[in-house]
């Protein structure tokens, strides 16, 4: 995964940055709490959502036990199609094979539609030291590009901003990019729409390259497909000469059929919407309609060692919905920016330190970048047990173990930091199998409970610093229950 975000201070300390400020979490929880309304609003209207949930589930998990196979069948598809298909095993491969397409055009220029894939491999950057300007067309992408901003959200990169800040924004860089704003714009939604759409179009009509991801692409056919609400995507898909995708191995469906079941669930799930204003589709390359060339870059970039694990292969069902942040009640305090990654909230928490693996301070911290709520897992349209994922990937960082990088088997060391951690739980799962020491152990806490701190000692600090330790009871169950009820019923 690119280290476009590395380097960022653990998550612990990124978050408490992030709630400090007031604003932010204004704008987050006036986002964040919408949204949610309105998904759940829209998901209520279907009679059988369990159902498509649980197909989703389904049709994911069977393509990716068959992936090999699936991916194969969608290159033959897309090449029988006219289109040319290139297989990226990193970031690095993937940006140098986009720079030579757009470099072999001759243009110096290429606009693009919303991708978290190219966010992912940190496209734009690879593009600007080549000469090559990618100007993002998506509206929350380019209030982004234009404040040198980061996305903070899947669905609404730019959640984090309010529109007096849009405004501003607008105002002072439009004119480095290309139109200028308008005169006296306002913080109005509907001329801060307009400012954009007059900006942009220049570019859309200019442009002889489009770069894009795409949400799904169906192996039996060769199509791919991309849902949008602006027509920001239909401009970039079908106005320049050469189009090139970047998308990530585990977007492959089986076939149209399977497809249906997904333009179901990701528009409810993500705007709330019972269908996306636009769903763009194209199998390769028509003649006298849409791009005359047309290339697929297949990015694996950690997917396929993902893949290989049992427990944390779920998160690669990930349809990009969004509906994981939303109701995060960590993501709404702390704001995308704190993980550190361009996939923030819950998913991100499993899937960045899978794809970049655990071995950053960054990483290392996303899996306790929850509360186990379970939240998360209740609104994925495609049932990942995100807490689930999280537990796995703590073990992981304390424990160490096996895990696969780069197509091998490796041992990893436990993080730094843990080794308290470590101590505590041999230390309980020896009492926990002794019921001798476990009785003496309760006894003496019961005894000696009005001795006890408020907050513990030493790396304790971490855990009590912002919670109370719960009190000992004057006596232990097995006393009381032994006290109450003599012995009977079997306590022991």
């Amino acid at each position: 995964m690119s280290g476009t975000y590395l380097g960022m201070p653990a998550f612990p300390e990124a978050a408490r940055e992030a709630v400090a400020n007031t604003t932010l979490r204004g704008n987050l929880r006036h986002a964040t709490h919408t949204i949610r309304a309105k998904r759940a609003k829209a998901v209520a209207e279907v009679s059988d959502w369990a159902g498509l949930r649980e197909a989703g589930k389904q049709i994911k998990d069977h393509t990716l036990r068959h992936l090999d196979r699936y991916l194969v069948q969608l290159e033959e598809s897309v090449t029988a199609a006219g289109g040319v298909v290139h297989w990226a095993a990193d970031a690095d491969e993937a940006n140098e094979i986009v720079v030579r397409l757009v470099k072999t055009t001759g243009e110096s220029e290429v606009v693009k539609v919303k991708s978290m894939a190219t966010q992912e491999i940190g496209l734009n950057e690879a593009l600007q030291a080549e000469g090559i300007h990618a100007y993002e067309t998506d509206l929350a992408e380019l209030i982004v590009q234009l404040g040198k901003d980061r996305p903070s959200h899947i669905l609404v990169p730019a959640i984090h901003r309010n529109r007096g800040e849009i405004r501003d924004i607008f105002a002072r860089e439009m004119s480095e990019w290309g139109r200028p704003a308008p005169e006296g714009l306002t913080d109005s939604p509907a001329e801060l729409a307009e400012a954009a759409r007059l900006h942009l179009r220049e570019k859309f009509l200019r442009a002889k390259v489009g770069i894009s991801g795409a949400n799904f692409m169906v192996a039996d056919t060769g199509t791919l497909v991309v849902v949008e609400s602006e027509g920001n995507g239909r401009m970039c898909l079908t106005l320049p000469e050469t189009l090139i995708s970047v998308v990530g191995i585990e977007k492959v469906v089986p076939t149209w059929q399977d497809l249906e079941v997904f333009l179901q669930t990701l528009p409810r799930s993500s705007t709330a919407e019972r269908m996306n204003p636009y769903t763009s589709t194209w199998t390769g390359t028509t003649d006298q309609d849409g791009p005359s060339a047309f290339h697929l870059v297949l990015l694996d970039n950690g997917r396929t060692d993902t893949l290989a694990d049992e427990v944390g292969r779920q998160a690669l069902r990930c349809i990009r919905c969004s509906a994981c942040l939303n109701v995060c009640p960590v993501y709404e305090r702390a704001g995308g920016h704190a993980y550190g990654s361009v996939y923030p909230g819950p998913i991100g928490a499993i899937l960045s330190p899978q794809l970049r693996g655990t071995g950053s301070e960054i990483d290392a911290s996303l899996p306790y970048a929850s509360s186990l709520c379970g939240a998360c897992y209740e609104v994925c349209p495609v049932a990942i047990d995100i807490p689930e994922v999280l537990v796995h990937l703590r073990e992981r960082v304390v424990q160490g173990g096996e895990v696969t990088r780069a197509g091998n088997k490796v041992v990893l060391r436990p993080a730094k930091g843990h080794a308290a951690e470590r101590a505590a739980m041999r230390a309980a799962r020896w009492a926990f199998s002794h019921a001798g020491a476990l009785r003496a152990g309760q006894r003496a806490a019961s005894r000696t409970r009005r001795f006890h701190p408020r907050t513990l000692p030493g790396p304790g600090r971490a855990w009590s610093g912002t919670r109370d330790l719960p009190p000992v009871p004057a006596e232990p169950f097995r006393d009381w229950w032994q006290r109450t009820h003599g012995g009977k019923g079997g306590a022991k």
